[in-house]
């Protein structure tokens, strides 16, 4: 092998080029394959680091090499991989000169990692390719392509973190092109990343409009449709999660997944038992079954109990474990807003299985962000569920004063009480003023026609005696 390196480069210009794209192929073509990967390397070694060759017939015979190389002509996959990855490192020194060489080989070198699975490696793989630089430029929409690949490699090994970064390299790019495949596997990417970003409404949404997408198999589609229940059960409960279960809910496929049971009973405000949420943690994935941690300050407040009974809570846990038992906690204190006009500290930790003073603290950060209707009462011990305002709305248009805008929502069950009696007052003043114009107008008219009939004669005003 050596004599013939030596020979060849010996050879004019113009002849080296076709003389070791031949010997590759006679190596390659070798019903022995044992020593392939260590010849070719040698012939590598030589058309890359010896100054005799040029630069120009190195670039030449390394395009062969990696053009034969993707056509498969080796079928044993493992010689495949090691040809691959020995050229690389061999070129590596003068990635500079044969960059576009590289690219190519490092795309391969995904393909076989990705064939065996092994996700992270594929993905660190292609973050080595030269996208942005080179002998010639990659456009937009190639390199869309790129990062697309490499989000989804890194989904599969769960690094949400990284994909990330990826993924949004990808969005500023994603208006390059129209290829449907591309654009489909990019909001794929875009409802996983809000998955394992706990963006459970957010991904919900996505995967449920993915799910429509009729240029995707019917299996993946009910893959997506269940994906999209899993992460609508996971999102805190409030109006928001309501709409998107309402969707669901009202979707004729759902009947079929066997995620429909939790479904239902969320959207129909049902309260959940631990028992009726095992079968559905059994089939949520690592992340979405994540440890949460509580602050110090929530961790005090619910510590406490705030009750002055003697008696001990039902209870001593201090707050959700895990996102899905914080989803069931939250939805569970939202559907008792609806059975409920009240209820105490120590009965509402019983029902979410928490200390009292975890269950008012779960309870004021969920009035807080707008997501339950209601205010506690400290003196009473007492969380008081407001219902719609329709009624309230009723009011505020009696006596003439038509649409009166609601004051901000204090919290004060008696400022509020005190407000509505303002309200009710000034619409029965004005009433009244109203009628008073009324009858001094008719009693000034009738003074006067008395008046006018007492100068005509028609009349006669006689004191009393």
């Amino acid at each position: 092998m050596d004599g013939k390196l030596q020979q060849f480069a010996a050879l004019p210009q113009k002849d080296k080029g076709a003389a070791f794209i031949a010997l590759i192929q006679d190596i390659l073509a070798r019903t022995d394959q044992g020593g392939v990967a260590a010849d070719i390397h040698t012939l590598v070694d030589t058309v890359v680091n010896q100054d005799s060759v040029g630069l120009v017939v190195g670039r030449q015979v390394l395009s062969e090499l990696v053009k034969i190389l993707g056509e498969g002509t080796t079928k044993n996959s493992g010689l495949r991989k090691t040809l691959v990855e020995d050229t690389l490192a061999t070129i590596q020194p003068r990635i500079v000169s044969y960059e576009e060489q590289v690219n190519i080989l490092r795309f391969q070198l995904a393909d076989i990692l990705e064939e065996e699975e092994e996700w992270s490696e594929a993905a660190r793989v292609l973050m080595g390719t030269s996208l942005d630089s080179g002998q010639r430029a990659m456009a937009d929409s190639d390199k869309l392509r790129v990062y697309v690949r490499i989000v989804r490699l890194l989904l599969e090994d769960e690094d949400s973190i990284q994909a990330e970064t990826y993924y949004n390299r990808a969005a500023l790019l994603v208006h390059s092109t129209n290829n449907k495949e591309t654009l489909l596997q990019f909001k794929l990417c875009q409802a996983r990343i809000s998955d394992y970003g706990r963006k459970f409404l957010e991904a919900a949404s996505r995967y449920h409009e993915l799910s429509y997408v009729g240029e995707i198999d019917e299996g993946e589609r009910q893959h997506m449709l269940n994906a999209a229940v899993t992460c609508a059960v996971l999102a805190p409960a409030g109006p928001n999660r309501s709409r998107v279960l309402a969707s669901l809910y009202r979707d004729e496929r759902t009947l079929e997944l066997p995620t429909y049971n939790i479904l239902s009973k969320m959207f129909l405000d049902h309260i959940l038992r631990s028992a009726e949420i095992k079968s559905f943690e059994a089939t949520l994935k690592p992340h979405q079954l994540a440890k949460i941690s509580i602050s110090s300050n929530d961790r005090l407040a619910s510590a406490g109990d705030p009750t002055s009974s003697n008696e001990p809570a039902a209870s001593t846990r201090t707050g959700p474990s895990t996102v899905l038992d914080r989803a069931v906690m939250e939805h569970n204190l939202l559907a008792s807003s609806k059975i409920y006009n009240n209820i105490t500290f120590r009965g509402l930790g019983a029902l979410l299985d928490l200390t009292p003073g975890a269950a008012e603290t779960m309870a004021r950060k969920m009035i807080e962000q707008g997501r339950l209707r209601g205010f506690i009462d400290q003196v009473d011990k007492l969380i008081w569920f407001e219902g719609s305002r329709e009624e309230d709305d009723a009011q505020g248009k009696a006596g003439g004063l038509g649409d009166v805008e609601d004051a901000e929502d204090t919290g004060a069950p008696f400022t509020k009480r005190w407000d509505n009696q303002i309200r009710l007052t000034a619409a029965n003043v004005r009433s009244s003023v109203i009628l008073i114009r009324i009858r001094l107008l008719i009693s000034l008219q009738v003074e006067s026609i008395v008046q006018h009939l007492t100068e005509k004669g028609l009349v006669s005003l006689t004191s009393a005696a």
